[in-house]
């Protein structure tokens, strides 16, 4: 089944613009501006949506959830019912703390692991959609709360590494849309993204 939709959590707002948790927006944003696509408001499903045709002449639309990510799965089950998707044709991008920075996982069932959008997404949607997963981990300090951590910001030193990164997420993304899930996992969940530029 292809991939139709591609969603990327964050939450809008400023004061989030830079934190770990909009991880799944900077690489969306990324990817629609290698593709020049431009973003548009769609307020019936709460969302940016930039419209790709893609030169297999198949459409795919990605999407950024304005709802907060705590209510991602309102925005994401509107758009799938309207376009009729099965939660197979939907990825999600967004950022895991149980991950090693920079390091992707692809998945296509679990449970929600603390990510509240990920929760919302699973309450409304449904499982089986694609988790494109972007390390954000470990958790420092320890003793932090999840919360506070995921809505931190990088440090410095992070951020360039995120930043030098961004073209490898691409990349493994446009694997998954062109070569599928399997493909996409035999490649990217075993690879340290620091041993090459290419999945």
């Amino acid at each position: 089944m292809s991939i139709t939709l591609v969603a990327g959590l964050g939450n809008p707002g400023r004061e989030y613009q830079d934190t770990r948790h909009n991880l799944g927006w900077m690489v969306i944003d990324a990817f629609a501006r290698e593709k020049g696509l431009s973003w548009e408001y769609a307020s019936c499903f709460e969302a940016e949506i930039a419209k790709w045709s893609r030169p297999d002449r198949t459409v795919c639309y990605l999407v950024k959830p304005l709802t907060y990510m705590n209510n991602s799965g309102r925005s994401l089950s509107a758009l799938a019912r309207f376009h009729k998707l099965q939660p197979a044709s939907v990825a999600v991008v967004y950022d895991e703390y149980t991950i090693d920075l920079g390091r992707l996982k692809v998945t296509t069932s679990g449970s929600a692991g603390g990510h509240n959008g990920v929760e919302s997404i699973l309450n409304l949607l449904g499982d089986g959609f694609i988790r494109y997963r972007i390390g954000i981990g470990p958790k420092q300090p320890r003793e932090m709360d999840i919360k506070d951590f995921v809505l931190g910001k990088f440090t410095p030193a992070q951020q360039v590494k995120i930043t030098q990164l961004i073209p490898y997420f691409i990349t493994g993304l446009d694997l998954l849309l062109d070569q599928g899930v399997e493909r996409a996992m035999n490649t990217l969940n075993r690879r340290d993204p620091h041993e090459t530029d290419q999945p």
